[in-house]
């Protein structure tokens, strides 16, 4: 039988883990025995808030006064779904034909697991840093309500004095091919509801009635106006309507009221308080607007960018240098846990090709995980040299 990388090992080890969110599933338990033999100081904070469920997180630190490079990147995985669709079971980490089955395997245990084998190699060859530190912050509440996770890790680090100087984020960044992408930023989310009221009647009797959605579409246009056309690393802002609905079943009666739901992906030309600003302006300005409510909901994820420099530099040099590809410097894709990492210090993502994450028989191949501690190992390098 071929023997498996450490990397590899660890990926299965962590995809045999039923970790789904919020259950840790064994999988930060692992983490901590594979950490403490090292001389890793471990905790597993939980944290907890009204109306929401407890989560177990894990800190880990090791090293000397200096920089701190910390890997973060979360445990949980989202639900399997029908467990009958499945190829393999969900949370077999069966080897088949080069690549890891299971749930979490592309997103994200093999990110967590090649930054720990990288850090342990790197111990292993050079010794544990002097002329720094190495950390890492795991959550187990990313793919849900992301509140007594990663959020509350940093603010709970920040108390007791850590400090942080650049982050590798383990996320599944590549489109195609391993390289060939790595996120530098993020676009913002703005969720709403615009409501319309009208007056309930009969659809043979207009003038006795108020027809909302009407008044809805007139308000809908202005709001999927252009609002900019991008910026440098950014592409345009976006708004989609997802729900127009009026709740009524029948067709012979004007509804009362009608809601119009939708979500703006934004650039870094916004923040979610300036787009509120910016849409509440464009209704305002509706020529005999009927009688409306917009309410955004703001989801904690503003568009932020780690611009270029030495760090995204030395980041994708050891992408190149590993796979013979420049990487994209995107900022594509949906929200993560760098929102809250940002504010802390810059942050990276880069992690292995993302194309079977969330679906039944997610897998993910083994050439990718050992190319992405590899990755990691020379940016370890790097960061301290």
């Amino acid at each position: 039988m071929t023997t498996l990388s450490r990397a590899t090992e660890m990926t299965r080890a962590l995809v045999q883990c039923a970790s789904v969110t919020p259950t840790e599933g064994g999988a930060l338990s692992l983490i901590e025995g594979w950490l403490k033999p090292y001389g890793f100081e471990v905790h597993r904070p939980v944290f907890s808030e009204a109306r929401t469920y407890d989560v177990e997180n894990l800190y880990a630190r090791i090293g000397g006064e200096g920089p701190c490079l910390v890997f973060a990147g979360h445990t949980d995985v989202v639900p399997t779904g029908d467990e009958s669709r499945w190829s393999r079971a969900p949370f077999s980490g069966d080897v088949i034909d080069g690549e890891i089955w299971g749930r979490g395997a592309s997103d994200m245990k093999s990110g967590v697991a090649a930054a720990i084998a990288a850090v342990l190699n790197h111990i292993d060859t050079y010794g544990v840093p002097t002329n720094g530190s190495i950390a890492f912050l795991i959550t187990g509440d990313e793919e849900a309500d992301a509140i007594n996770g990663t959020v509350k890790l940093l603010a709970w680090a920040k108390a007791r004095g850590e400090r942080f100087d650049a982050c590798l984020l383990g996320e599944p960044t590549c489109p195609e091919t391993f390289g060939d992408m790595m996120k530098i930023g993020r676009r913002g989310s703005l969720s709403g509801d615009l409501i319309v009221e009208g007056a309930q009647g009969h659809v043979a009797y207009p003038h006795l009635a108020k027809n909302p959605i009407d008044g809805l579409m007139r308000l809908m246009a202005p709001l999927k106006e252009p609002l900019d056309h991008g910026t440098a690393h950014f592409g345009p802002t976006n708004l989609e309507f997802t729900s127009v609905d009026v709740d009524n079943p029948a067709r012979n009666v004007i509804p009362a009221s009608a809601t119009a739901k939708f979500n703006i992906r934004f650039n870094d030309t916004w923040t979610s308080q300036t787009l509120e600003a910016e849409l509440r302006r464009r209704l305002a300005g509706v020529n005999d607007a009927p009688n409306y409510t917009l309410v955004c909901h703001p989801t904690n994820a503003e568009a932020f960018l780690t611009k270029p420099g030495p760090f995204v530099e030395m980041v994708a040099a050891a992408v190149e240098a590993e796979t013979g590809i420049k990487p994209q410097l995107s900022t594509t894709g949906g929200t993560s846990d760098a929102r809250f990492i940002q504010a802390y210090c810059p942050v990276i993502e880069f992690g292995v090709v993302g194309k079977t994450m969330h679906k039944i028989d997610e897998r993910v191949t083994i050439s990718d995980v050992d190319g992405l501690a590899r990755v990691y190992g020379r940016a370890i390098i790097g960061f301290f040299t």
